[in-house]
């Protein structure tokens, strides 16, 4: 999650409304006839039928469908315990020990401190997930359990899905706004002044900030071409984690890095082409004299009420036929995104201050900011990001 501004009160971003999904507001104030109700599409009248289904599983063909249908139906209703499980996996180190080579159950409990019993059945359910394997006596390491370990900010991204899965414990209260989300007070503690009261919990998250960016700033950085950029400004850069690989690529690019003062008393001067300008895009301007702006994991920390001012800021600071790069996770729009659709769409709902944008939204806002030759989002993996370019007009 981005974090330019997160020392200011999340309670007057709590209180900004979210916005409701396009189409006609209904006038709560006058009664109407109640509207008949579309039809329902052939194939899922089909599943609604119990006598059909009974039909389809005697038909060769047709009960493939219907049973890789059942396999997928139940792997959402079981994707609570799935998360827990690569909890405890991650909690257990297991993925490290199995790492060093292949153990025996015995070998592995005395290792992780776990009950052989209970072991035996945390590490069937992380080989049914394809993380281990058993085979001739010894637990073994699959290549998506290396790979796990591997991708840095991973682990630490699951270490810190407790704090969500505590505000999602009752989602029909969380979704009727009647909870307190964890989330909404936990970035500012992290980021904020408040951070100076545990110095350890704010390096914890720190580090899981920097990790996830270099996964998303190698991403970002295969979709866009700075060849012919001066000097590349990212704005609610955090520490400079994005802006260190575009140096990597650039080394004669210049780089600016802007974000609050606290933020950048920790930030790494990486390089003497790289300046640090404090300041909040909330309340003060964006500095000139960059050709290419980024905000990368920032729109969708924030609500409209932020983002529209914000982009009319970088509209005002880009020169004529400057650039600006949105890399983030979208919304799928009218494509529903498992991963954005569901993972970021509640995590920034929990936030209480942003929300997951589709390509057509954040499109629709650059115009209206005077944005032109906006060109959609591309990706490599839509769940780490994707990215959006526009072209001051």
């Amino acid at each position: 999650m981005a974090k330019d501004d997160v020392s200011v009160s999340r309670s007057e971003a709590a209180a900004a409304p979210v916005k409701p999904p396009a189409g006609p507001v209904p006038d709560l104030g006058r009664e109407e006839p109640p509207r008949p109700p579309g039809r329902v599409g052939f194939f899922t009248r089909i599943a609604l039928s119990p006598r059909l289904h009974e039909i389809f599983e005697r038909m060769p063909l047709m009960n493939r469908v219907t049973r890789r249908e059942g396999v997928a139906l139940f792997d959402v209703v079981s994707g609570f315990v799935q998360s827990q499980v690569l909890l405890a996996v991650v909690e257990f180190r297991l993925l490290h020990i199995l790492a060093e080579g292949a153990w025996r159950l015995e070998q592995i409990s005395l290792r992780s401190g776990l009950a052989e019993d209970r072991l035996a059945v945390l590490l069937q359910a992380a080989a049914a997930l394809k993380l281990v394997k058993f085979r001739r006596g010894l637990w073994h390491l699959m290549p998506r359990g290396a790979a796990f370990i591997t991708v840095p900010g991973l682990e630490s991204m699951v270490r810190h899905h407790p704090v969500l899965y505590r505000d999602l414990c009752d989602p029909v209260a969380f979704l009727k706004g009647q909870t307190e989300p964890e989330l909404a007070g936990f970035w500012p503690y992290v980021f904020g002044p408040l951070a100076r009261e545990d110095a350890g919990l704010a390096a914890r998250y720190s580090q899981l900030m920097a990790d996830s960016q270099r996964t998303v700033a190698d991403d970002t950085l295969r979709l866009i071409d700075l060849s012919k950029a001066k000097r590349l400004m990212d704005v609610g850069g955090g520490t400079g984690a994005f802006l260190r690989q575009a140096a990597a690529l650039y080394p004669e690019l210049d780089l600016t890095l802007f974000d609050l003062p606290h933020v950048l008393e920790v930030a790494d001067r990486f390089s003497p082409r790289l300046t640090l300008a404090p300041g909040s895009f909330r309340d003060d301007p964006i500095p000139e004299g960059a050709d290419v702006i980024s905000l990368v994991r920032v729109l969708y920390d924030h609500p409209d009420s932020v983002v529209e001012p914000l982009l009319k800021k970088v509209h005002a600071a880009l020169p004529p036929g400057g650039r600006l790069i949105i890399s983030e996770t979208f919304g799928g729009g009218e494509k529903p995104d498992r991963a954005c659709d569901v993972y970021f769409a509640f995590y920034t709902m929990a936030m209480c201050s942003g929300r997951t944008r589709s390509p057509e939204e954040i499109k629709q806002m650059l115009e209206k900011a005077g944005f032109v030759r906006v060109t959609k989002a591309r990706t490599l993996r839509p769940f780490i990001t994707s990215v959006i370019e526009a072209e001051r007009g």
